[in-house]
């Protein structure tokens, strides 16, 4: 699958991992965003439910195993390159989830990964709309939670 120049837009999905007033980021090791902060995430695979990909992309990134709870932000990502082509265009399907197993440390395409303070957010080189959606998340998690929105045919 071609990621750069897609024919059309690619799902990805993304986890919002919580650990008091810290967020759970890595450090993006391959393009688009190479060297950026964001949250853990990916592509969807064929075949594959939203919720078993945002599981096996923080595995594989992180190393941390992970439970959804629900979905809490879905988003565009439409990167186009110098001469305005769509370079890369993705729908991001960004999941709150809790960790269940596992100690946190980079792996495959994540270059670090770490817990950071959300009052350290702006310190970080994030990708962009990162910083947006983990303070709306952790304000509506800090809330009492979310109404369900994502049902994954159970």
């Amino acid at each position: 699958m071609n990621r750069r120049y897609p024919r059309r837009p690619l799902a990805g999905v993304g986890a919002l991992v919580f650990r008091g007033a810290e967020v759970l980021l890595v450090k993006r090791g391959r393009p688009p965003a190479q060297g950026m902060w964001s949250i853990p995430g990916g592509l969807v695979e064929l075949g594959e439910s939203l919720e078993a990909a945002v599981c096996r992309e923080v595995l594989e990134e992180t190393g941390l195993e992970v439970k959804t709870v629900d979905l809490v932000a879905a988003l565009d990502r439409v990167i186009p390159d110098a001469r305005g082509r769509i370079e890369y265009h993705y729908v991001l399907l960004d999941f709150l989830c809790e960790i269940v197993g596992g100690k946190p440390g980079a792996a495959t395409d994540a270059d670090d990964c770490r817990f950071v303070p959300l009052g350290e957010l702006g310190r970080y080189e994030l990708t962009g709309g990162t910083e947006q959606v983990v303070r709306n998340a952790f304000e509506r998690a800090a809330a009492g939670g979310f109404p369900p929105v994502y049902s994954a045919g159970r």
